[in-house]
């Protein structure tokens, strides 16, 4: 199974790509990719989103993912970057579903808790599990830790035998 995990946002936007194998003995997960996408402020917005799109439809191409996992909306301070992060995370919900993946919602605070123990851990602390947890050397960027953090907290959930049960999503 592969997954993408998507961190939209109107001027980066953060993926990251899991493989999880498993046989009788053991489940595996391994990190394939993870990176950002970067947007041009100077841009309108409307091409911004159109450039989001045809890159997601790129990324979503080269792994095609079985499952997408992309954080639950939250309202924020400023009213104009919400509603940008909204058709961000619009245009990342509709190349996903386009491209046949389940799509899969979790709250930022489930996520950073199921990573890192706890619901308010800082984004540079996400990142620091994640680099152990995944082997993985550097990440260069939040936005692509973040959503590698979204694919790591799924990936946790489909590994677990009582996920089928338990998991409110």
């Amino acid at each position: 199974m592969i997954i993408l995990g998507i961190d939209p946002g109107s001027r980066i936007t953060g993926f990251g790509v899991l493989e999880v194998s498993s046989n009788r003995l053991e489940t595996k997960v391994r990190h394939l990719s993870h990176g950002v996408i970067m947007l041009d402020a100077d841009d309108p917005f409307p091409v911004r989103m159109r450039e989001l799109g045809e890159a997601l439809i790129k990324v979503l191409q080269k792994h095609q993912p079985n499952q997408v996992v992309i954080e639950k909306i939250f309202l924020g301070k400023n009213a104009d970057s919400a509603f940008k992060l909204g058709h961000a995370r619009g245009v990342a919900l509709y190349e996903s579903a386009k491209g046949g993946a389940e799509i899969i919602e979790y709250a930022t605070r489930s996520v950073k808790k199921g990573i890192t123990g706890s619901g308010a851990a800082s984004k540079e602390d996400v990142q620091a599990c994640l680099m152990r947890l995944l082997n993985i050397q550097k990440i260069s960027r939040l936005d692509a830790s973040d959503a590698l953090a979204l694919a790591t907290f799924h990936a946790f959930q489909v590994t677990n035998p009582l996920y089928q049960r338990t998991t409110k999503r």
